[in-house]
């Protein structure tokens, strides 16, 4: 990880790939559903399963180099795949209605959202420190894309 670090300071992008994160958070869904019976975490899970799927099949992993795909943008079709995955299904109606508007923004607004991604990429950043980097300094480098922003917080 620390080149990964390096190359984000220098140049503001980030090639750590989440698949493993994405894989995990989905098998915690579905172990929540088969210990506790939870019907909407089998959805959830199931629906980031599909969404990891697509982020391999559609070949939107990081790339390493700068102005290409970065964590940033794996993680916004990560977001796009799984609300679509989620609005397509039929098994849970309030889960469906819920992510249906917000599949439906992300995918009008993809080309903007990567756009904004991308151009972020570049110049040097900084975050505050390595060990105990500033938060809201982190926070602005990792979110560059207000439209993204507004689109996750208007849901």
């Amino acid at each position: 990880a620390p080149k990964h670090v390096q190359q984000l300071i220098e140049e503001n992008h980030l090639r750590w790939d989440s698949l493993g994160e994405f894989c995990a958070l989905g098998e915690s869904f579905k172990f929540l559903a088969e210990t506790n019976g939870a019907t909407k975490s089998q959805v959830m899970g199931d629906a980031v399963e599909a969404a990891t799927q697509k982020i391999l099949n559609e070949n939107r992993s990081p790339s390493r180099k700068v102005g290409e795909a970065d964590n940033r943008e794996s993680h916004f079709y990560f977001a796009m795949y799984w609300a679509e995955a989620l609005s397509s299904q039929n098994t849970d109606a309030d889960l469906k209605s819920i992510f249906s508007p917000i599949a439906t923004k992300l995918r009008e607004a993809e080309t903007t959202i990567v756009n904004e991604l991308r151009s972020a990429q570049g110049p040097s950043v900084d975050i505050g420190g390595y060990y105990h980097p500033d938060v809201d300094k982190v926070a602005s480098v990792m979110r560059p894309s207000k439209t993204f922003n507004d689109i996750i917080a208007s849901a």
